[in-house]
């Protein structure tokens, strides 16, 4: 079978107008694909270098020519989708350890004016190093070396001016990446007339990007797909139908980033809260309180968990009556309430799209910061709102706490135990607060009721844990007391059931 190139599908290369940082699949499944989308509409005419920050090779690509295929699979609003995009975006594909001369030797053309990145959430992060290093270490010493080399090519104009667009899966991402920078630049003595010129004329953007991305399928699948594609392909990329990628910008921006006309799903707003706000508490604060629950009753998948007859009805409940009625109105636009409905019903049909392989340990890893940011604030409005308790939120939060338990603990890692299959199964606890639970549970009595309920207030007032004391929420703390209960005594599902009549 050929191998996917430029001699199997001839492409031309437009101008390079986009340096991005990052190889990974998020990036080739979102901001990629609407490049290419653009410059197949004559919307945008561009084409992207990519750096790989990391450690490793290039030549995956390079035996492509930079090319790969996008696989949609999926059903949107009721309606199967199956697309097969080849994307030819991507000019080139350089390693940062081995071609940094060669990418600050792209600061000097004039067509490049957009930044992407997609580093990891611990990407953006504060640290003193010299940026006329060969590369710098951080992805922020890295940017801050390219900028300084537009910056001096160009003798400061504003003409030169740059759109810096992070998407990072953290708050404010824009904001902190230029915080980062500029201290970089203190730190490096970079002079005022650079920081004025950063400051006026390049643009960091907070944005929010919203499409699950799994990148290459497993053995069976992947032969299938290269049957019906007709070629072989090391990079294909699967991805759901559903796409988001919102941006805070203004008019000045919307200009620059011209390819955001090919795509309605690609939002340009001076205010993204809406954005964030939905998808956080939706569909991030759905998992979050579903997947430690699916995952005890032996799911491994998010596909397995949305159907299973039990699971399936507690997240659809849970989502619908608990968390949609809660977010803020005055973060919506005039269409929110409608737009937050349709919304969660699009989550729910990805959430059981066959083709996406999601996989529940993914999800879990650092649960309890996830709980903090995505769900505290959820309880608290419910109270707020309808003045009673939020059951399904409280069944979802007792399992969390059984996933927290700690049986095992080898080196500096925490394992907690689950039947899955007729059968006790280990599983790595991925989380910053793993100790504190393990120092928690091991004083608790599963079999003393008073035990429990010791330990379940004790977490919930923990205002260090959650910034607020959950305890103070009428009946909360103990129909978690009573969940968890159950779940140490009768099993997970046993209890799931017990609480989720059919």
């Amino acid at each position: 079978m050929d191998k996917l190139s430029k001699a199997l599908i001839p492409t031309d290369t437009p101008p390079e107008r986009v340096l991005q940082f990052g190889t990974g699949v998020l990036l080739r499944g979102l901001p990629d694909y609407y490049i290419n989308k653009a410059n197949q509409q004559g919307t945008f005419n561009g084409s992207i270098v990519v750096v790989k920050s990391t450690d490793g090779s290039t030549d995956e690509f390079a035996r492509q020519d930079n090319l790969y295929t996008l696989v949609v699979r999926g059903v949107q609003q009721g309606q199967p989708i199956a697309e097969n995009t080849v994307v030819t975006a991507i000019s080139r594909v350089w390693a940062a350890q081995t071609d940094w001369k060669e990418i600050l030797r792209l600061a000097q053309n004039p067509d490049l004016q957009i930044i992407i990145s997609n580093t990891t959430e611990v990407g953006i992060q504060y640290v003193e190093e010299s940026i006329f290093q060969h590369p710098p270490q951080s992805y922020p010493a890295k940017l801050t070396a390219f900028l300084y080399e537009v910056f001096k090519n160009s003798g400061g104009s504003k003409k030169r001016g740059m759109v810096v667009i992070p998407t990072e899966l953290i708050t404010d991402n824009g904001l902190k990446l230029r915080d980062t920078v500029e201290k970089l630049a203190k730190y490096n003595e970079l002079g005022r007339l650079f920081m004025k010129w950063l400051k006026y004329h390049v643009r960091f953007c907070n944005s929010l990007v919203d499409r699950i991305v799994t990148g290459r399928p497993d053995a069976e699948r992947y032969q299938q797909l290269g049957q019906e594609l007709g070629y072989e392909d090391n990079l294909l990329t699967m991805t759901e139908p559903y796409r988001l990628w919102a941006i805070e910008g203004d008019d000045r921006v919307k200009e620059m980033l011209s390819f955001a006309q090919a795509d309605s799903s690609i939002i340009i707003e001076e205010d993204i809260t809406f954005y964030r706000e939905r998808k956080l508490r939706v569909l991030n604060g759905t998992h979050t309180l579903s997947v430690p629950l699916g995952y005890l009753m032996g799911m491994e998948t998010v596909y397995e968990n949305n159907h299973h007859p039990v699971m399936s009805r507690f997240v659809q409940q849970l989502m619908l009556t608990e968390i949609v009625p809660t977010v803020p109105t005055d973060t919506m636009p005039d269409a929110g309430p409608a737009a937050i409905e349709q919304f969660a019903r699009d989550v729910l049909d990805r959430f059981r799209n066959p083709h996406i392989v999601h996989l529940l340990p993914n999800i879990l890893t650092q649960q309890t910061s996830k709980m903090q940011a995505r769900n505290v604030a959820t309880i608290q409005r419910y109270y707020d709102k309808f003045g009673k308790l939020p059951q399904h939120m409280a069944l979802g939060f007792a399992a969390y706490l059984l996933y927290m338990k700690a049986v095992n603990v080898e080196g500096n890692t925490y394992y907690g135990e689950r039947s899955a299959a007729g059968q006790t199964q280990s599983y790595p606890i991925r989380d910053e607060k793993a100790d504190y639970f393990y120092q928690l549970w091991q004083t608790v009595d599963v079999h003393d009721p008073a035990s429990v309920r010791q330990f379940v207030h004790s977490v919930c007032a923990d205002t260090m844990l959650w910034g607020a004391d959950l305890s103070s929420l009428p009946d909360f703390a103990d129909t978690v007391t009573e969940y968890l209960s159950d779940m140490v005594t009768l099993g997970v599902e046993a209890t799931a059931a017990k609480w989720l009549p059919a």
